[in-house]
C-alpha cells in the first residue's frame, strides 16, 4: 500500500495512462511494482534504478522534435533526465527540457503521460548499471526555436518527425511521435 501522497499522484497517473493505452500493461505493471516497492524512488542514490522524465519536445510549429546527442550515453536522444528528489515527474519533465535546450517557453501540449519506458543505464565509473523508468510528456515551445547547446548534448537538432529514423533507431521515440501525432490531429 502506497502511503505517501507524491507516490500515490504518480501511480493516479500511470493507471489514467493505462486507460488511454491498455496494451502496454505490462509496462504499467512493472512501474507500479516499482514505485510501491521503493519508498525513494525518486532519488538517484536508490542503486536499482529511479524514476525519470524526459520530453518529447515540439518546435512552435509542430513539425519538428528536439533531438540531443546525450553526452555520456554518445546517442541521439529525447530531452529529460532524473528526478533527484523532485516529487512532481511532469515538473521534472519540464525542467529538464529548459536545461537541455536552453528555450525558456515551454508548455505543455498534453498534459497526461505521453509515453512510459524502462530502459537499462550501462555502468559508468562510479555508478552501477541501472533502470530509467521514464514518464515522457508532450511539451512545445511557445515563441522561439533558437535552442542553446547546454553540457550534457554535443549537439541538438530540430527534426522532422518523419526524418528522426535518419538520428535513432530508438523504438521508443518512435512511439512517442506516434502517439503525438494521433494527439496532434485530434485538435
Amino acid at each position: 500500500m502506497v502511503s505517501s501522497d507524491y507516490r500515490r499522484s504518480i501511480l493516479d497517473d500511470i493507471e489514467a495512462y493505462q486507460v488511454c493505452y491498455p496494451d502496454e500493461s505490462d509496462v504499467v505493471r512493472r512501474f507500479r511494482d516499482f514505485i510501491e516497492g521503493n519508498v525513494n524512488c525518486f532519488e538517484r542514490e536508490l542503486d536499482s534504478g529511479h524514476l525519470t522524465g524526459s520530453s518529447l519536445l515540439l518546435d512552435k510549429e509542430c513539425e519538428r522534435v528536439l533531438l540531443t546527442h546525450h553526452a555520456k550515453l554518445d546517442k541521439w536522444l529525447q530531452p529529460g533526465g532524473h528526478a533527484d528528489g523532485e516529487k512532481d515527474i511532469a515538473d521534472v519533465c519540464l525542467r529538464e527540457a529548459m536545461e537541455e535546450s536552453g528555450l525558456g517557453d515551454i508548455e505543455f501540449l498534453h498534459r497526461p503521460i505521453l509515453d512510459l519506458d524502462i530502459h537499462f543505464i550501462p555502468s559508468r565509473k562510479k555508478e552501477s548499471g541501472h533502470l530509467h523508468y521514464d514518464c515522457r510528456f508532450l511539451l512545445r515551445t511557445r515563441s522561439s526555436n533558437n535552442y542553446v547547446l547546454s553540457s550534457e548534448s554535443n549537439e541538438l537538432a530540430w527534426v522532422e518527425f518523419d526524418r528522426v529514423h535518419q538520428y535513432t533507431d530508438e523504438l521508443s521515440i518512435r512511439r512517442m511521435i506516434s502517439k503525438a501525432v494521433k494527439i496532434l490531429n485530434k485538435d
